[in-house]
């Protein structure tokens, strides 16, 4: 019997604590078994071939939602996570922690959704419990320690019928405290959409009688949902979860007024961590895409993309997530007001953080790697993944740093069918993609066998379980 299942020979890897460094790294049983001298002997049933390739961890995406056809809610066949977890896989994510959105307990559904997205993966899964009504929130202390789901998202933005829209019934901040009083004695954590949707409607309003057929495009989407009320809520939603004993995780920080709220309480002591998107850091409200590029909350101004790669850059930032919708192309239809908000993303991922990133901005290797597999396993409570390291979960990206590529459309893998990238010049190509040791990308391109790879991961916050 061979030492190893798989030696993956010839690539430099980047090492937690060392960084890039030339080795061959020995797989037994899904995990990494050893981190091998390059050309050191050992006997593997299977080698790859890595020369010229870099070794990353294989990336988390923390956000999104997976559901079927227009409705993002949760997938209802094996199909819909099997397309995508192909798109992420495609583009080297190897877990994600979609979020499950339900007006039911998540307790009368849950098996249901992790046999049917076990039965399409790929790619290992989380699954976020959202948070919108009693019976739920009564719930809260098993979902965080029975079912592996510490990580608690709450619409902020849910108020006078704002939910409907997702089927989801009005909520207040004291029903936010309570979800945060919860989660703080159970081991939990937050993760607030921040809006302050009241002060929206009043701008919206007046968005809309300046502007009725939506011919400002993004600017005037902006212009509804402004920077300050996305600051304002992060301001609230902190002081308010720490008090009630939570941390908070804030996702898909879009601007810099929300970013620089967020950091006032951070250094008022508060235990608060920040989530932003690629769409944030590389496109704007002049973007010629219009509807395409709804999103809520709304691309900002080039000024705030600036901003926030300076906090991917110095470690403000601590995850970049998608928040990958996939939705098809019509969603977009009928102009800015009536548009669907929300992108695909994951299968562009670590390619964009490759390009703009590493390539265009010398952000290192070591800091995408944080922000894409340390972090968010951390935050998340993977505890076996994040890290090429002996003991954890094989989950490793080799990608040609070099490598030049355009994505068109035809080639979008994800059933939205579109991506707000269409046409974008890539540097750094994804060749293979393991899960757990086994490829689910193999050259560049899927492994038709892997469906059904993918495992539910019961996730513990270190320190708070």
């Amino acid at each position: 019997m061979s030492a190893f299942d798989l030696i993956i020979r010839g690539a430099e890897a980047v090492l937690p604590g060392t960084g890039r460094t030339a080795c061959d790294i020995a797989v037994k049983d899904g995990k990494i078994a050893a981190i091998l001298s390059p050309g050191a002997a050992a006997d593997a049933e299977k080698t790859l071939d890595a020369s010229g390739l870099v070794a990353l961890p294989g990336v988390i995406d923390a956000h999104l939602h997976m559901g079927h056809g227009k409705d993002i809610s949760r997938p209802r066949e094996p199909r819909d996570a099997d397309v995508e977890t192909a798109s992420a896989a495609i583009g080297g994510v190897t877990t994600m922690v979609p979020y499950l959105m339900a007006s039911e307990k998540h307790s009368e559904i849950f098996e249901g959704v992790r046999q049917v997205t076990e039965a399409g993966a790929r790619i290992d899964f989380g699954y976020h419990f959202i948070i919108s009504t009693e019976e739920q929130l009564s719930e809260v202390p098993a979902y965080i320690t029975e079912y592996g789901a510490p990580t608690l998202k709450i619409f902020m933005n849910n108020r006078g019928g704002e939910g409907k829209r997702l089927g989801l019934p009005d909520i207040d901040d004291g029903f936010f405290f309570r979800l945060a009083e919860l989660a703080g004695q159970h081991g939990g954590m937050v993760a607030p959409h921040p809006e302050n949707i009241e002060v929206a409607w009043v701008l919206r309003d007046r968005a809309m009688k300046a502007d009725p057929e939506g011919k400002g495009g993004l600017a005037s989407w902006d212009a509804s949902r402004p920077d300050f009320v996305e600051g304002e809520a992060v301001q609230r939603s902190s002081y308010l979860a720490n008090v009630a004993g939570s941390p908070l995780y804030v996702v898909h920080t879009s601007s810099a007024a929300a970013l620089e709220a967020g950091l006032a309480r951070r250094r008022a002591g508060d235990e608060i961590f920040f989530e932003t998107c690629p769409h944030y850091l590389t496109h704007d409200v002049t973007d010629p895409i219009g509807a395409v590029g709804k999103i809520n909350p709304p691309l900002r101004s080039r000024k705030d993309c600036d901003r926030l790669w300076q906090g991917v850059a110095n470690g403000e930032i601590d995850t970049i997530a998608t928040d990958h919708v996939h939705r098809d192309i019509s969603s977009k239809d009928n102009g800015i007001w009536a548009a669907s908000p929300g992108c695909p993303g994951m299968e562009t991922l670590l390619p964009v953080m490759l390009t703009e990133g590493y390539h265009a901005r010398g952000i290192p290797l070591e800091r995408l790697v944080e922000v894409l597999s340390e972090n968010p396993a951390h935050l998340m409570g993977l505890n076996s993944k994040g890290a090429l390291a002996v003991g954890l979960d094989a989950d490793i990206v080799l990608v040609d740093l070099e490598r030049e590529w355009q994505l068109t459309r035809d080639k979008v893998v994800s059933s939205a069918g579109y991506s707000i990238y269409e046409g974008k010049t890539f540097k750094g190509a994804i060749e293979h993609t393991l899960v757990r040791g086994r490829a689910v990308v193999s050259g560049g391109a899927l492994v038709d066998d892997a469906v059904g790879h993918g495992r539910y991961q019961h996730r513990q916050l270190k320190g708070r379980g």
